[in-house]
């Protein structure tokens, strides 16, 4: 069984190869998450890695989110759609709609990060404020390190998930 509220979520990435996003599987604790993404693979090759991935997952006791679309296989829920078990939230509108879908709000970017170059950060205070008040989890996204982290479990965040942190 494995637990539906991990503070640890590994979001999978194209950039990251395949060898890194296993080794990063095996080193995450059992009872961690992970979000399988890889939009740009082609069907066949994306539900092939995608049934690896979920193999693993299951052997290391992590609660694995699919990005859609859907149709490659079970897992523990999906990433952005319903049955929602995650939530992608860089606004109030998107927070709101992840609140009501009953999934955990995966705040982003809170801090700059190298998957998205560039884009406009969040912070801190802001980050914060996004789902404050609608009754879900929050987990943080982008450039969070277990040392963010900690400053932002003190603003109510109950998670943080990452791609580089947790795949060098």
């Amino acid at each position: 069984m494995r637990p539906r509220n991990p503070v640890l979520w590994l979001m999978t990435d194209e950039r990251v190869p395949d060898e890194r996003l296993f080794a990063s599987l095996r080193r995450l604790p059992p009872g961690s998450g992970a979000v399988f993404r890889h939009y740009s693979l082609a069907p066949a090759e994306r539900r092939a890695l995608f049934r690896r991935v979920r193999r693993l997952c299951r052997a290391r006791r992590i609660l694995l989110s699919l990005a859609a679309p859907r149709g490659m296989g079970l897992a523990d829920g999906c990433h952005g759609v319903r049955p929602a078990l995650t939530w992608p939230a860089h606004d109030r509108r998107q927070a709101v709609a992840g609140a009501r879908a009953g999934a955990a709000l995966f705040v982003s970017p809170v801090y700059p990060t190298r998957s998205h170059p560039g884009a406009h950060v969040l912070g801190e205070a802001r980050a914060a404020m996004l789902g404050r008040g609608l009754g879900t989890r929050r987990v943080a996204l982008g450039g969070v390190t277990p040392g963010r982290f900690q400053r932002l479990r003190r603003l109510g965040f109950a998670g943080w998930a990452g791609i580089d942190a947790l795949s060098a």
